[in-house]
């Protein structure tokens, strides 16, 4: 359990570098407005989780989902996992569960957001 807890916390280190690194550089290069980083970051992360989960269960590398899905991407996107978690419940043929998902996912997702930005808000005011 322990070397798995490592390999997660150094994927998770790394994707969350990547991720950094890719802000910034989107940041630099197209400049403010639409966070463009963040939405090539999510695409790419989805894209990347889709191709792995196939690769490792074709190739017998489910051992490499701990560093790869859970920290490298996870660390880089946690958009990905949330995208195969809604792809899987789809595939399954639970199709509205799936769309309750997402929408839930976005708007409580959103709304929780607020509620922190105005309880720090009030807290620190």
């Amino acid at each position: 359990m322990i070397m798995t807890l490592l390999q997660v916390a150094l994927g998770g280190a790394i994707g969350a570098s990547v991720r950094y690194l890719t802000n910034v550089a989107v940041m630099r290069g197209i400049g403010p407005g639409l966070p463009y980083g963040t939405l090539i970051v999510n695409v790419a992360g989805s894209f990347l989780m889709g191709a792995l989960v196939v690769l490792l269960a074709q190739k017998s590398g489910t051992r490499f989902a701990p560093f790869l899905m859970t920290g490298v991407l996870g660390g880089f996107t946690t958009f990905s996992a949330f995208s195969l978690d809604a792809f899987t419940l789809w595939e399954r043929g639970q199709v509205a569960l799936a769309g309750a998902y997402v929408a839930g996912s976005v708007v409580f997702s959103i709304i929780a957001l607020v509620f922190g930005v105005m309880t720090m808000r009030g807290i620190l005011a």
